[in-house]
């Protein structure tokens, strides 16, 4: 397991070539899931840990690790599966989500490969709102499930999605706003939604990059200047069939959309992201998920926007 993460900086460079490399990795069986490398800090054997009276039973405990006290969370039981041992034959993922460090205990590491975007697909049709994939993929014959992070998260450390008092201006209520949002997880798609709702703002919600540009693209058939339409874009960056960096690469190459307002919003890092934000084009960046950070930051666009519309010309 020492090196199997070597070289992840020059990882970044897959980064807006509509690729990924994922940490392929088992649990109680032989069902092997994957997680994108760029959240993953470090693989460890499990130490020896610290039980939380009153915790969830799905946090399996905290330990000391790099320098750090981090809880541990059984990933198995937190998908509904059964409990795996604690012990030094299990390993930790060493992640970085929504701006905490957080341990994954797994079963067993396999590997790491490399990807395309494109090879990630959606969920099967007809996968319920119980379900913990945010995607799937296929590597020798085998159907490896991509786990929604973020969903896990949310239901065992739990995340507020309201705007504190004093932050929603009246302003941008005077009109009817529009904003494209964009990601793979429902439950990301709910939490800017969420907040969005409070600003009076209407939503329209996409799946993947894909989705996204062909919604653009449709609306621009319709005959509608997309630009004065629509306020802004929020996009995540992990999502299958076409990334958020591929996402704003191609809004940029299109004369009609090319003055989209972007945000790329993700739990990724934030120092790699903000070099990616200017190479692509976007126009800012934001890390998931912090709602006054978010509502404040689409008001600005939003007075912008309506500025620029009312404007002499």
């Amino acid at each position: 397991m020492a090196g199997i993460l070597e070289g992840v900086d020059q990882r970044t460079l897959l980064a807006g070539q509509n690729r990924l490399e994922l940490l392929l990795f088992r649990l109680t069986t032989k069902q092997r899931f994957g997680i994108n490398v760029f959240k993953v800090q470090e693989v460890i054997r499990c130490p020896t840990l610290t039980q939380l009276p009153g915790s969830s039973p799905v946090v399996r405990g905290i330990a000391n690790m790099r320098g750090k006290t981090i809880s541990v969370i059984d990933l198995s039981m937190a998908i509904g599966r059964p409990p795996l041992p604690v012990d030094e034959n299990q390993f930790i993922i060493l992640t970085e989500y929504n701006r905490r460090t957080q341990g994954f205990l797994v079963g067993s590491v396999d590997r790491i490969i490399n990807m395309t975007w494109g090879e990630i697909m959606s969920p099967p049709k007809g996968t319920g709102n119980d379900s913990y994939m945010t995607a799937v993929t296929e590597v020798e014959k085998e159907l490896i499930q991509i786990i929604d992070v973020e969903k896990v998260l949310k239901e065992i450390v739990g995340t507020s999605e309201q705007v504190s008092d004093g932050i929603i201006e009246d302003e941008v209520r005077d009109e009817i706003q529009q904003v494209l949002v964009v990601d793979d997880s429902s439950v990301a798609r709910n939490q800017v939604k969420r907040v969005l709702d409070q600003l009076g703002v209407e939503t329209t919600l996409c799946n993947d990059g894909k989705e996204a540009l062909e919604q653009l693209l449709a609306w621009h058939a319709e005959g509608k200047s997309v630009p004065d339409f629509l306020s802004l874009v929020i996009s995540d960056i992990e999502m299958p069939r076409m990334d958020g960096y591929t996402l704003t690469s191609e809004i940029r190459k299109h004369p009609q959309l090319a003055k989209l307002f972007i945000v790329l919003h993700t739990s990724l890092s934030g120092v790699f992201n903000e070099a990616m934000v200017q190479r692509v084009g976007a126009d800012k960046f934001l890390a998931k998920f912090e709602p006054d950070e978010l509502a404040a930051a689409v008001q600005r666009q939003i007075k912008a926007h309506k500025a620029a519309r009312y404007a002499p010309a």
